[in-house]
């Protein structure tokens, strides 16, 4: 069974870091893009970073400067540091693996990536 892991979440105040890690199972992801997603309620998903199996990365507009990721192929694990934290950060945050014979095209699209986890909760208080 192929699973996605998130740990790290947490609250924080304003200003804070977290580290969320997703490890994997199942699989080996070595090989493919993974990705950092997060959701709020009543909002679409929003892309956050991506990684290649080689370390080539990418980040959306609003997180640019302050989020970080990375992987350990070794350990099946992706991750993502988070500093400078906003209220506008507070969301749910997903690990997304693009398990696919070719690269995602839009790097930041949730359809470009076939599995999940479960999500690990960031709230940033002000």
């Amino acid at each position: 069974q192929v699973q996605l892991v998130e740990t790290g979440g947490g609250s924080v105040p304003s200003g804070g870091s977290l580290v969320l890690s997703c490890v994997g199972s199942g699989h080996t992801f070595s090989g493919y893009w993974m990705a950092w997603f997060r959701q709020i309620p009543g909002k679409e998903r929003e892309g956050v970073a991506a990684i290649d199996s080689d370390g080539n990365t990418s980040y959306g507009d609003s997180v640019k400067g302050r989020f970080t990721i990375s992987r350990n192929n070794a350990k099946n694990t992706v991750y993502l540091r988070l500093k400078s934290l906003k209220p506008e950060d507070t969301a749910m945050y997903y690990c997304a693996a693009a398990v696919t014979p070719y690269a995602p095209v839009h790097l930041h699209e949730p359809d470009e990536y076939n599995y999940w986890g479960q999500g690990t909760q960031v709230i940033v208080s002000s």
